[in-house]
């Protein structure tokens, strides 16, 4: 182990082709573990850079480090589940433990993790893993997460939460999206696990459809946390309570740069909320324009943002909202992007010739308009670049608006 760890560290920046090709150059490494090594700790760097600087890791598959969540994800998991363990002495079982950074994360606030993998050789270097992480209050089990199974798997382990990140891919790897295609099978299992605790949180694309998702899973849900880093939406946690049946609540959360030093920005409604939400419509253009981040959008918080916030909206199906107060506008930065707003016209022929001569280097973004983006860059005849940014827009009291504005 310690040669292969050092040959590691002493080829992080070889082509890894290369080293497959030239394996009979090292005849006492195993090239194909060493080269998922290199890729695997290349892609935890800015991910999980613990573990990408602790050069005592191993990673023997490197689609595990794909998969796996990132530091900022990894803590809002664990923090998420410390409140709905509501308990200073807790105890999670994650049932797909894969690379085991989730496992570790969790581990760092309950009183003992229970890692369990069908893979024998990511059972194998949890072991290791942890242990030169020195994460001793993490067991160990190696079984596949199906019917009948839990019991076996627990074994005795009493655990407050159940932890499920199902795998995305169906047979030849082919990506699938529906929650009961996903393995292990959640609508399966759910009774089985609630027979044995009383909460289940379970990760999911966030590619998933919300309302579906918990229409399937049924009135046990009781939150959904939409989880947005680096403003990219990154994953999808439903928070399942066997002794809930009141609805669920979404949580938008914008992790900054910096968490968890820098709170989460966090919106939370449900899905009425957003129905009977009057959202009330701008009737002057001026100001700052806000654009929703992708926590926001995926949650479907429309109006609720409007009311949240006291921001009008461009209009019932124009998801852009005014803001008047410069304050506000600093906040709501947390939350997605802001632009001052320098000019404001009808978007029409005139308009666009003006606007492209001026500008003719920016960003250009079409909305609710009968144009796409890249159609109302042709006839612009801007290019992309610059520091201004044009949206043409739909506004329910002035119809379709050229907004020429630069993000602050």
């Amino acid at each position: 182990m310690e040669k292969l760890l050092e040959f590691v560290s002493q080829h992080m920046s070889d082509d890894t082709t290369r080293l497959i090709l030239d394996k009979g150059k090292w005849p006492d490494i195993d090239m194909e573990t060493a080269v998922n090594c290199i890729e695997s700790r290349r892609k935890l760097k800015g991910k999980v850079q613990a573990w990408h600087d602790n050069p005592g890791l191993i990673f023997p598959l490197k689609l595990s480090a794909e998969q796996c969540s990132s530091s900022y994800t990894g803590e809002y998991k664990a923090k998420l589940a410390e409140r709905i363990a509501a308990k200073s002495s807790w105890r999670i079982a994650d049932l797909t433990g894969g690379l085991g950074v989730d496992s570790w994360f969790f581990s760092q606030k309950a009183e003992k993790v229970l890692y369990n993998e069908m893979q024998t050789a990511l059972c194998d270097a949890a072991r290791h893993n942890f242990k030169t992480l020195e994460a001793g209050n993490i067991h160990i089990s190696n079984a596949k997460a199906e019917s009948g199974a839990i019991g076996s798997i627990l074994s005795g382990f009493c655990p407050d939460i159940i932890y499920m990140d199902p795998a995305r891919r169906g047979e030849g790897g082919k990506k699938v999206f529906l929650i009961e295609e996903c393995t292990p099978d959640v609508l399966t299992l759910k009774e089985e696990i609630f027979s044995f605790c009383r909460h289940i949180l379970i990760k999911l694309s966030p590619m998933a459809d919300i309302s579906m998702v918990c229409d399937r899973l049924g009135e046990t849900c009781r939150e959904v946390h939409v989880v947005t880093s680096e403003g990219e939406c990154k994953e999808l946690l439903i928070w399942m309570d066997k002794e809930w049946k009141n609805g669920y609540s979404i949580v938008a959360a914008e992790l900054p740069h910096g968490y968890p030093a820098k709170e989460a920005s966090t919106i939370t409604f449900t899905p009425e909320d957003e129905k009977t939400a009057h959202a009330d419509i701008a009737a002057e253009i001026k100001g700052f324009l806000f654009e929703p981040g992708k926590s926001l959008t995926k949650a479907g918080a429309f109006n609720a943002t409007s009311v949240h916030f006291h921001i009008p909206k461009l209009g019932k199906s124009t998801h852009y909202y005014i803001v008047t107060d410069e304050g506000k506008a600093e906040e709501l930065k947390k939350y997605g992007k802001v632009f001052k707003i320098l000019s404001c016209q009808p978007l029409d022929k005139r308009s666009m010739k003006e606007v492209g001569k001026a500008y003719p280097k920016a960003e250009v973004t079409a909305r609710n308009i009968p144009l796409t983006s890249d159609a109302l860059r042709k006839k612009l005849g801007c290019s992309s670049g610059g520091d201004v940014h044009v949206f043409g827009l739909k506004s329910d009291t002035e119809g379709s608006l050229l907004m020429t504005c630069r993000r602050i």
